[in-house]
């Protein structure tokens, strides 16, 4: 059914759930499972100028995602790590299509029945609105 997950980080604990449910779904449907941090590019500056701190940001990203995943290493699991740079939206959207991803998990936030509209310009909800895969949010 899904062949190819996407699952998308920036390592804070709330992303510990979609990783999980994304390893349950891989085991069952012998699925490959991407994980991707997008590093943001500082605006209106060139990459050159600040590739060492960019590299630096790089190799902690690839650290914590071999952190991530090592609870899982006793599992015979497709695992695969990503990290690129510049928007995070455009990057996973990207990321999405060159993969031919079939499901992407991401944590989001609760939508308050008081203020619904609030919220709707994060990360979680524009992809789930601009991707041509299905979407799984988590809260």
């Amino acid at each position: 059914m899904f062949r190819q997950i996407l699952v998308p980080t920036d390592f804070s604990k709330k992303h510990v759930t979609p990783l999980e449910i994304a390893t349950n779904l891989a085991e069952k449907h012998n699925s490959t499972i991407h994980l991707l941090h997008v590093i943001e590019i500082i605006p209106d500056t060139d990459f050159k100028e600040f590739e060492d701190f960019y590299n630096e940001l790089k190799k902690r990203a690839q650290k914590q995602m071999n952190s991530l995943l090592s609870k899982y290493k006793s599992k015979s699991l497709q695992i695969a790590t990503h990290t690129s740079y510049g928007n995070r939206v455009q990057e996973i959207l990207k990321f999405m299509k060159q993969h031919e991803i079939d499901l992407i998990i991401m944590n989001s936030h609760k939508v308050e029945l008081k203020n619904p509209v609030h919220g709707w310009g994060t990360i979680s909800y524009k992809i789930a609105l601009l991707s041509e895969s299905p979407v799984m949010l988590v809260k």
